[in-house]
């Protein structure tokens, strides 16, 4: 029996696994899922991450992390503080040491949206070692906001949902106000020497494939497993991931 310890996804919360973890229960798995505190504007990723590992049973080393997109920023982290068997990047962002996410976007971003986010436009040189990357998000999931309405919800989130799963989806979204995950550079010199899969999710909105297979591979040094979902396959496609995942887990 592996410890699945869930952590979500921007925008969402514990309520997003509720699908999934009867799947892995009925594998024969445990899981642990929290509410990140998204809602506090000045909450930081090591705030995130403590939450994750006050969350996990104290007695357990059998523990797969699985961080769903902006969380591939946070179980790093959780790693970095308590003894975990692997890493799951799940349709997730990859930190790059000593780089916020926004910073890896610099080129991609008009010098009007550097000055509204609060940022002086990086010098161009500190970036040659992502250069070769693709864009990390895909054109449109930035320039929306997920709360502005429904329909941009169901367009990037949720297209591939059963409809009364994607309605629920959309009454439970929180109002996410911290921008750790995308500002805040990554306080650790080098990604934990921890076992990692990566997930890309083929039929994803919101970060590329390209870049989730291009960064598996140049970041983590795996070959990406291709999933067909959207950005959210714990709740389009439990079954299938809850199979997934048991298979990364032995």
């Amino acid at each position: 029996m592996s410890v699945f310890c869930l952590v979500h996804a921007a925008f969402q919360g514990a309520w997003s696994w509720d699908l999934l973890i009867p799947q892995l229960e009925a594998k024969g798995h445990f899981s642990v899922a929290m509410d990140l505190p998204i809602e506090n504007p000045e909450a930081t990723l090591l705030d995130y991450a403590e939450v994750a590992v006050q969350a996990l049973p104290s007695n357990e080393d059998d523990v797969i992390l699985v961080g769903a997109s902006m969380a591939g920023t946070v179980i790093p982290l959780v790693a970095a503080q308590r003894r975990v068997r692997k890493l799951v990047y799940l349709g997730a962002l990859i930190p790059y040491p000593g780089m916020s996410v926004i910073e890896q976007m610099y080129e991609d971003v008009v010098p009007d949206m550097w000055k509204a986010a609060g940022f002086e436009t990086p010098y161009s040189s500190k970036f040659e070692q992502i250069r070769d990357e693709p864009d990390i998000f895909n054109s449109g999931s930035l320039e929306k906001s997920l709360l502005e309405n429904e329909a941009v919800a169901m367009e990037f989130l949720f297209h591939d949902c059963e409809p009364e799963v994607a309605r629920l989806g959309v009454s439970k979204l929180r109002n996410h106000l911290s921008s750790a995950h995308l500002t805040e550079i990554f306080p650790l010199q080098a990604l934990p020497d921890v076992e990692s899969s990566y997930i890309v999710c083929t039929e994803d909105r919101v970060i590329s494939p390209a870049w989730s297979k291009y960064a598996a591979r140049k970041r983590l040094g795996v070959e990406a497993i291709e999933f067909p979902s959207g950005h959210c396959p714990y709740l389009s496609q439990s079954a299938r991931l809850a199979e997934l995942l048991t298979q990364i887990a032995s």
